[in-house]
């Protein structure tokens, strides 16, 4: 049996339901929440890796790598707001983020 673009697409959607579920049914912690965007950005890149190796061209990796650099960074970047969020309010809620408003 031969791994074919099916079977990377089933995995990418897997992945991308797993992080859209986890985006909607988690509403307190917001680490979770990044956790889940990253995931949906991983299976974003799978779609672009797959399609790229199928088709014989490397755009898709190239612009694969592109995002995983843009993910690299807004992780840090997301952190980073979070830990000061969290010394300034000692929580990082959800609730007290929409407090931040105004």
């Amino acid at each position: 049996m031969e791994i074919g673009i099916a079977h990377y697409l089933t995995v990418s959607a897997l992945l991308f339901t797993l992080g859209i579920f986890g985006i909607f049914l988690n509403k307190k912690n917001i680490i979770v929440i990044l956790m889940s965007v990253e995931l949906i950005l991983l299976a974003v890149n799978l779609n672009f890796v797959a399609f790229s190796a199928a088709l014989h061209d490397l755009v898709g990796q190239v612009f694969a790598l592109f995002v995983l650099t843009v993910a690299a960074a807004e992780a840090a970047i997301g952190l980073a707001i979070l830990v000061v969020f969290y010394r300034n309010r000692g929580s990082i809620d959800v609730e007290d983020v929409n407090m931040m408003k105004g």
